[in-house]
């Protein structure tokens, strides 16, 4: 993908496209798109059922109601994203963009006065976890709106390129002909410094309301959407353009429907804490209400106020009416996976870092795939770990998201970035009072006391040759 460079003052034009193309790469499936279309299971019979792993998996569910039941049958779709579709235009700047929201909005009116060539489009937002996991074989779409312009065309092909279908939000007879603002597909220009650290800027970022407040239902289309699917992802950009209520009635309708809800708050996760009354009793309903919270360790002590990831993590499981799981991303550390009767801790990678966008949202599709499939939780960490790695590894999001190809290299000779100290001070008080699972590059597995280490390579075990099976499979086809 290209980053095109750029000076904020005096504004240059045309602007200096880079050297090499874009590297949109292809799209590799793991298995089938409909795992299973007759009934819905976390771990359909013909790919999970191999998976022998003497660890920790998922707790036991809670028990269905009637109507989840109900609807199991109808799961033919495994991750639906809401919201938050839009298009990233990547930007090398000499320097970000100051914090000030007037100075950052003359920035933002510079940018938007001369839109850059097609070359530095990049489909962004949740467009990237859905493109992540189609290419590790889940079946997805996106529930949102886009523009009737070139951007949202744009995204529309990118979309279909990847084999994701998209359900439009689409309210009014009269929003495909409007030239309105609140009409247009959401652009967001990706700033990126020489030390490659990132600004975002918006038009979202400067609007009173959300950007398509016009909406105030769901409709059929997307309700059928949300009841087909496994799990609705949902993220706290979803705020920008959407009203809370509106968001609170698609958990609430996933939740009628069976479907598990995924939720990342994100950066957005603070200022949803001291928004508006509705924004915080939405952001309390996700965190009440969510299947699966997904947070870095900085997002989790904002919304606790606890800075121990573990016990933040905890207490977030504590207070949750239907959550199971609680994901603490730790950067360069690795990640954490919480559930009431086991503490899953896997160190990240060391690789050749070029551009952090995309890796979380990268990194979620991994555990989405971990969660459909009953995968065991150090399993899934690795793998989401390895997924995310391999996005760091390359350039931008969107098409650029992480190959098949570095996944399977990372995991074949894993490389982990492993920092005993850091961790044996995290976990020591909680050895006494829940089972710990490690993973760990140590040659021997074995337990001390509740605390279980597991070597990358019996983790990765029974994963990896299908990964590896794939890979072959995709390159054959090519």
């Amino acid at each position: 993908m290209h980053h095109q460079s750029i000076a904020f003052k005096p504004l240059q034009s045309p602007f200096p496209p880079r050297l090499h193309p874009p590297n949109a790469i292809p799209s590799r499936r793991l298995f089938p798109l409909h795992l299973n279309t007759t009934a819905y299971s976390p771990c359909s019979a013909s790919s999970c059922r191999s998976f022998h792993i003497p660890l920790p998996t998922h707790p036991p569910r809670s028990l269905p109601s009637s109507n989840s039941t109900k609807n199991a049958a109808l799961k033919t779709v495994d991750v639906a994203t809401l919201g938050n579709l839009c298009v990233d235009i990547v930007l090398n700047v000499p320097k970000l963009p100051p914090s000030s929201k007037g100075a950052r909005k003359a920035i933002m009116e510079q940018l938007s006065s001369s839109p850059p060539d097609k070359q530095y489009w990049e489909a962004g937002g949740n467009c990237n976890v859905a493109i992540a996991a189609a290419r590790l074989g889940l079946n997805c779409i996106t529930i949102g709106y886009v523009g009737n312009e070139i951007y949202g065309k744009f995204l529309l092909d990118v979309l279909r390129d990847e084999g994701i279908r998209m359900v439009g939000m689409n309210e009014e007879a009269d929003v495909v002909n409007s030239p309105s603002a609140s009409h247009q597909t959401l652009l967001c220009w990706v700033l990126v410094d020489p030390l490659q650290k990132h600004g975002f800027c918006s038009p979202a970022d400067f609007f009173e309301e959300p950007a398509f407040s016009w909406m105030s239902t769901l409709s059929e289309e997307v309700k059928r959407g949300i009841k087909r699917s496994r799990i609705l992802f949902c993220n706290g950009y979803d705020f920008d353009e959407l009203c809370p209520g509106l968001i609170m009635s698609a958990v609430d309708y996933a939740i009628e429907a069976g479907t598990s809800v995924f939720f990342d708050p994100g950066p957005r996760g603070k200022s949803l804490l001291r928004g508006t009354v509705e924004e915080q009793k939405a952001l309390r309903h996700f965190l009440r209400m969510s299947d699966v919270l997904l947070l870095t360790s900085d997002e989790a002590e904002s919304v606790t106020g606890i800075a121990n990831p573990i016990l933040a993590g905890q207490e977030l499981l504590r207070t949750g009416v239907r959550t199971k799981w609680v994901v603490v991303k730790m950067g360069p550390r690795g990640s954490i996976l919480i559930t009431t009767s086991n503490i899953t801790c896997a160190s990240a990678f060391k690789v050749k870092v070029m551009d952090t966008v995309g890796c979380g949202d990268s990194f979620v599709a991994a555990i989405a795939f971990g969660f459909i499939h009953n995968i065991p939780l150090v399993t899934t960490l690795a793998f989401a770990n390895a997924v995310g790695a391999a996005t760091a590894m390359g350039c931008g999001a969107g098409r650029n998201v992480a190959a098949l190809k570095q996944v399977v290299e990372l995991m074949e000779a894993p490389n982990l970035n492993e920092d005993d100290e850091f961790w044996n001070e995290l976990l020591g008080e909680h050895l006494d009072s829940q089972e710990v699972t490690f993973l760990s590059k140590m040659i021997l597995n074995g337990s001390n006391g509740r605390m279980n280490r597991v070597t990358f390579q019996k983790a990765v075990s029974e994963l990896l040759p299908k990964l590896k099976s794939s890979q072959l499979e995709g390159t054959l086809s090519c």
